[in-house]
């Protein structure tokens, strides 16, 4: 069985005439150490899809497992722990706390659910020093240029060793330099740590970096580029 299986995954809004189909019949599956980059127009699907695999929102039908397991059939305070344990989040816009400094910022997923140890702010210091921000660990998030923010946001997703981690347009708030240098670091991040990494993205040029691309339309995953 795959680390990642989406098996026949529907997901609608509204009902009746009104219901608008979003995923249709969707088949994916990754295995630790693969990469997959979902690119498609606008209204295509692919925040939907991004919220069914970081269970934020379920299927309508289908199901979803990872590492052999359903997380839609957890109670919300075990689907809680499971995303805090199992799943990494980047976003476009890096979701920084702005009082906290670049450590704090990385260690907020294990706040979550306890406390820092030293074994985990080791990991978070040689995460930082990984994305090449080993001196900037006791700066706030305004002290940082837009493509610091999103390598704190990087090692931020990896500080818990999840076995998915879910990229949502990393670069689309970057200039062109920053873009490539964010491009090459999680082009870096599946065969190095051993995780699966999903990345949605309008560009081009991100997309043909990655191991595998497909394009969402009509709502389902496509071969594409």
């Amino acid at each position: 069985m795959s680390d990642l299986s989406v098996q026949q995954v529907c997901k609608s809004y509204g009902q009746g005439d009104e219901s608008i189909a979003r995923l249709d019949h969707l088949w994916l599956e990754l295995n630790r150490g693969q990469d997959l980059a979902v690119i498609g127009p606008s209204g295509s699907g692919k925040s939907t899809l991004l919220q069914i695999l970081g269970v934020l929102d379920p299927p309508s039908s289908g199901t979803f497992e990872l590492e052999g397991k359903n997380p839609f059939t957890l109670n919300e305070n075990q689907q809680a722990k499971f995303r805090n344990q199992h799943i990494g989040f980047i976003f476009q816009d890096h979701h920084l706390l702005p009082q906290w400094n670049v450590l704090e910022n990385t260690l907020l997923p294990c706040l979550a659910f306890g406390k820092a140890t030293p074994e985990i702010q080791s990991r978070a210091k040689e995460l930082l020093d990984r994305v090449g921000l080993s001196h900037r660990i006791g700066h706030l998030p305004s002290q940082l240029s837009g493509g610091e923010r999103e390598r704190v946001a990087v090692a931020r997703a990896l500080l818990l060793k999840p076995t998915l981690i879910l990229a949502d347009e990393p670069t689309g708030n970057l200039d062109s330099q920053n873009a490539q240098k964010i491009g090459q670091l999680l082009m870096e991040i599946p065969k190095a740590l051993n995780t699966i990494l999903i990345v949605v993205t309008h560009s081009l040029e991100l997309a043909r970096g990655m191991s595998s691309c497909k394009e969402l339309r009509s709502g389902k995953l496509i071969d594409a580029i």
